[in-house]
């Protein structure tokens, strides 16, 4: 007797391989076109190919000499220091390459253990616990913790990995207008009815380098009872004295219920993520989060690396202290030229541009004159406002940054964005 599928393509005349081929040649079709759409609307993201270490001075596939590299996450100039990566060598050699396992099975060892109690000792909280990524992070948490008799109060440019992981859980879900706190006023007004009312908001906004106004969220949040989630990543090890982020920079330390960060940008810069709050809160993670749950262990080596990057900025903050006057070098001396620069005082520099080939095409000639930036449009930040996002590091001496102004100004005069 013939199986069902064959029955059916012996019934309407189409072999079992041409009618797949079929499918896939639609589904081939219907890629390409978007694929053709993007293209089309400037929009397309190619990866440029590095070849050496990450750091400031950088090698790129097909570009001849060194290049300058003004868009990295590292904040504090740890992904290649030497002290990092011999701790990762070493975390490499005595505990192995990787787990084989999730956590609650044969995945944790000493190190993460140690790690986790000094990311909570770093940020002040009760505990911590360890992800793949702050993507991951933001994804187990609101499904976690929230129900359909609460509500989460979400700014509207909040990072993806907030918007999916909010999508995730059953919760009330309001957003309020970008930095507005009228509109997050009358949003938790309006969510009073709800049992546990969560303000979720990036500390600073990774594609504008704004910050968020810590201070009045959480004197919000106190009058009406709600609790506080601050996204840290584009913060944590270079923000506040200490580098302890945009809590300790605006005083709302312990007003901050719970925070997010990552490994992957000034901690290092390898990978991973983290949750830190409230040890009841980090254990129902343990019990509940499910890409801790369902995800490999972070490998040694990352966490070696993350660990002596942790104890570099606890030992001193002199690398924290010499951002600011970099960064204010670079802001005031484009906003000179003519620029329009997005953010304030965060290394976090958004050339404003508007259009998306423009974004894209004066990109590709600052790579020729020796500057690696990269153009940002739609999807990653709306229609209308595409911009080059330059990232400040501790590690760019003051010629690079004035080098980096020169070329901007040279080639925003070669495609008319500077008179």
């Amino acid at each position: 007797m013939w199986a069902g599928n064959a029955w059916r393509a012996a019934l309407f005349g189409v072999p079992r391989g041409c009618r797949a081929q079929s499918a896939l040649a639609q589904l081939r079709g219907i890629l390409e076109g978007e694929l053709e759409g993007i293209r089309g609307a400037g929009t397309w993201k190619s990866e440029r190919v590095i070849t050496s270490r990450q750091g400031p001075h950088i090698h790129v596939d097909g570009v001849s000499g060194g290049i300058l590299n003004f868009c990295a996450n590292n904040y504090l100039g740890l992904s290649s220091h030497p002290k990092v990566i011999q701790a990762g060598l070493q975390a490499l050699e005595e505990f192995g390459a990787g787990l084989s396992s999730v956590r609650f099975i044969c995945g944790t060892q000493s190190i993460h253990k140690n790690l986790e109690a000094k990311i909570a000792r770093f940020h002040q909280r009760e505990d911590a616990i360890l992800y793949p990524s702050c993507f991951d992070a933001n994804a187990g948490l609101f499904e976690a913790l929230l129900t359909p008799e609460d509500a989460v109060l979400s700014d509207e440019l909040n990072h993806a990995s907030i918007i999916d992981g909010i999508r995730l859980c059953k919760a009330h879900k309001y957003r309020y207008r970008h930095l507005d706190m009228g509109d997050l006023e009358a949003k938790l007004q309006e969510a009073q009815k709800h049992r546990l009312r969560l303000v979720a908001t990036d500390g600073a906004f990774s594609m504008d380098g704004d910050i968020a106004p810590l201070q009045e969220i959480c004197r919000l949040a106190s009058r009406y009872g709600a609790l506080v989630f601050v996204d840290e990543c584009h913060a944590t090890g270079f923000l506040g004295p200490t580098g302890r982020g945009t809590d300790e920079l605006l005083g709302v330390m312990d007003q901050v219920t719970i925070i997010n960060s990552t490994l992957g940008k000034a901690l290092g810069g390898a990978s991973g993520g983290y949750t830190t709050g409230p040890e009841p809160l980090v254990s129902l993670l343990r019990q509940r989060a499910r890409p801790y749950l369902f995800s490999n262990s972070l490998p040694p080596a990352v966490v070696g690396c993350a660990s002596k990057a942790l104890d570099l900025l606890m030992e001193s903050n002199t690398i924290v202290q010499s951002m600011a006057a970099k960064t204010q070098r670079f802001r005031s001396k484009m906003e000179a030229a003519g620029f329009t620069i997005s953010g304030a005082s965060h290394p976090i520099c958004p050339v404003m541009l508007g259009d998306a080939r423009l974004a894209s095409r004066m990109a590709d000639d600052m790579l020729k004159r020796g500057i690696f930036v990269i153009g940002f449009s739609y999807p990653v930040v709306p229609k209308g406002k595409a911009r080059i996002r330059v990232q400040i590091s501790a590690v760019h001496s003051e010629e690079d940054i004035d080098r980096c102004v020169e070329a901007f100004v040279e080639v925003g005069r070669l495609h008319g964005a500077l008179p």
